[in-house]
């Protein structure tokens, strides 16, 4: 399995609609990626850094899983450009992008 992370830097001037995120962005993401071998995703809401009080580094964190290389990259190929063109809907800062993959 691989698996896309998608990191959204939090910082002294940025925006970030969670409704949006979570009520239309995640939707349209999952309606479009699950016909390319999507299995899972999960959405990291940022509350804190490592040390008390300290500011979380990434407002949202969210993965997303595939069976195969293929796949993702058939998804993004297919539907990447639309789903990086809603990000302006819902933040201000470009994300942090990591395909890795899943050893356990």
């Amino acid at each position: 399995m691989v698996r896309l992370t998608v990191m959204y830097p939090q910082t002294a001037d940025s925006t970030f609609d969670l409704d949006y995120y979570l009520t239309k962005h995640m939707p349209l993401a999952r309606e479009r990626l699950s016909t390319s071998g999507l299995t899972a995703t999960h959405i990291d809401e940022g509350l804190g850094g490592g040390a008390p009080g300290e500011p979380a580094p990434y407002t949202v964190i969210c993965t997303f899983t595939f069976e195969t290389m293929d796949g993702l990259q058939g998804a993004m190929a297919a539907h990447g450009g639309e789903l990086m063109g809603d990000i302006p809907n819902f933040t201000n800062v470009q994300p942090t992008l990591q395909v890795s993959q899943v050893r356990g």
